[in-house]
């Protein structure tokens, strides 16, 4: 491993100057190191562009004995920094989504209409069946994605009413189901 020592004189004064003298030199083992790291080509395109503008902003400090040794802490801190973004993306993304009350169905989509059907035949057994406090609240809740909080203030009710109508209708319908079943 070649020790090189850069000096200040040496480096031209603008940034991306500096950054692209780094590249010309180095550029086939930054490259390298980032495709180790990061095992998705296009991913470490990006990388490897993005860790260009970082040199461009954040320029290498003068004086620095082991450019190698630099730039491996360097693109290691940028690809970390990479992965907690996406990250930070997912979770947010999905808080976005629960709080919209999205449901993702993971099932396939041709089993979607017989999803649909079924639920609509569940509910239709639901209102024929149960009282209509719990049809409501198993409807709001379970075909409608609405939180319980949500159906306690749409049906004007506490939160414990809504969960002791899901609770007494739910076991109603299994009940029903059950004896569906047998027959």
């Amino acid at each position: 491993m070649a020790m090189v020592v850069l000096k200040e004189k040496s480096l031209p004064r603008n940034n991306v100057e500096r950054a692209t003298e780094i590249f010309a030199e180095y550029g086939d083992f930054i490259l390298g190191l980032i495709r180790y790291k990061v095992n998705n080509n296009d991913q470490a395109e990006d990388l490897f562009q993005d860790f260009f503008l970082s040199l461009v902003s954040k320029p290498l400090p003068a004086g620095i004995k082991n450019v190698k040794g630099y730039l491996y802490r360097a693109i290691t801190n940028d690809i970390v920094d990479a992965a907690r973004r996406v990250e930070n993306y997912h979770t947010l993304m999905h808080k976005y989504a629960s709080n919209l009350n999205f449901s993702v169905n993971k099932s396939r989509p041709e089993n979607a209409l017989i999803d649909v059907e079924q639920i609509n035949k569940l509910v239709k057994l639901i209102k024929g069946r149960l009282p209509p406090s719990e049809a409501k609240a198993i409807t709001l809740r379970y075909k409608h994605n609405h939180s319980i909080k949500e159906v306690a203030e749409q049906m004007h009710v506490s939160k414990k009413s809504v969960s002791r109508y899901l609770s007494a209708g739910l076991s109603k319908v299994r009940r029903i189901l059950k004896n569906k079943a047998r027959l």
